[in-house]
């Protein structure tokens, strides 16, 4: 009995021992993005960068934002493990305020949601001198 018992063990060892669980693991280089203060209309595109750090094909399934001022793109193609890729994020910069968005990454990864965040103000030009004449009063103008 207690050898039909340690023939079992060790068959169960083994295969423990030589399957490994095949997993995607998604890891970003940050998950936050600061544009600072930009002027409208400048170039609101920025791009977060990731690595598959797993031992399977990572697969973005979906990206999508908090606000339809924010499009993001994912990648068309699995990412290989060891390999790098990037979620592009275009922010519409023609909208005065601040910047205080959210950006959902779902994937076949280990971590399979990923909450991205950019943040920033976007003002109207700046004036070169500060004494240029505005042409509405303080009451008037819209923040």
């Amino acid at each position: 009995m207690k050898k039909i018992l340690l023939i079992i063990f060790a068959i169960g060892l083994n295969f423990n021992l030589f399957s490994q669980e095949k997993i995607a693991k998604i890891n970003f280089e940050t998950t936050e993005i600061d544009y600072g203060v930009i002027e409208k209309g400048s170039n609101g595109i920025r791009d977060f960068e990731f690595t598959n750090d797993g031992n399977s094909p990572l697969i973005i399934t979906n990206v999508k934002s908090t606000c339809g001022c924010t499009i993001p793109k994912k990648p068309n193609k699995p990412v290989l493990p060891g390999e790098s890729e990037k979620i592009q994020v275009k922010y519409d910069t023609n909208r005065i305020g601040l910047i205080r968005k959210s950006i959902f990454v779902s994937s076949n990864a280990q971590n399979s949601t990923v909450i991205l965040r950019i943040t920033g103000k976007v003002t109207n030009k700046v004036n070169s001198t500060g004494l240029e004449k505005k042409s509405k009063s303080l009451i008037e103008e819209e923040y």
